[in-house]
């Protein structure tokens, strides 16, 4: 048995970029950055980065070109393949991430749980009688539609 599977928690370092393919099926290509730390012999923190390059298709293209920009956290699953095509007479190869599950990370402002809320950026009310998470609480407008089960990303 042979296993091919990448795990990758990073932060985009670009914007992602959709395309569609010639039959129609959408395509996200975007790179993550990860960190890694450790002391050195001497001692000190050493630290290094790491870029990522991976690409989505179907549905997942969609969400990530949607939701994500330059900057935000995803983590994502997948396989790794590598590519090749001919430019200006030279062979060029390109090894991705194939992304089969994802999911999105923290906002980096500071939010911490990667949950979206539809009254972001609202002003906040000035009565004082509520804790600030009661007044989150009743801010959340809920949408009128019925939710489509395989609209959620996770």
């Amino acid at each position: 048995m042979y296993i091919n599977k990448a795990t990758i928690l990073g932060n985009l370092t670009r914007d992602p970029e959709m395309r569609a393919l010639p039959s129609g099926i959408k395509v996200t290509s975007f790179s993550l950055a990860t960190n890694r730390t450790w002391k050195g012999a001497d001692g000190t923190r050493q630290e290094a980065t790491e870029y990522h390059n991976a690409v989505a298709f179907a549905k997942p293209a969609e969400l990530i070109a949607q939701y994500c920009k330059k900057g935000s956290s995803l983590y994502i699953e997948g396989r790794l393949q590598t590519r090749s095509w001919e430019q200006e007479g030279q062979k060029k190869y390109r090894t991705e991430i194939v992304v089969e599950n994802f999911q999105f990370g923290p906002k980096p402002t500071g939010g911490g749980t990667g949950t979206y809320h539809a009254d972001q950026g609202a002003s906040p009310k000035k009565d004082g009688a509520k804790s600030a998470k009661e007044d989150d609480l009743e801010s959340i407008e809920y949408p009128q539609e019925n939710v489509n089960v395989d609209d959620i990303p996770f």
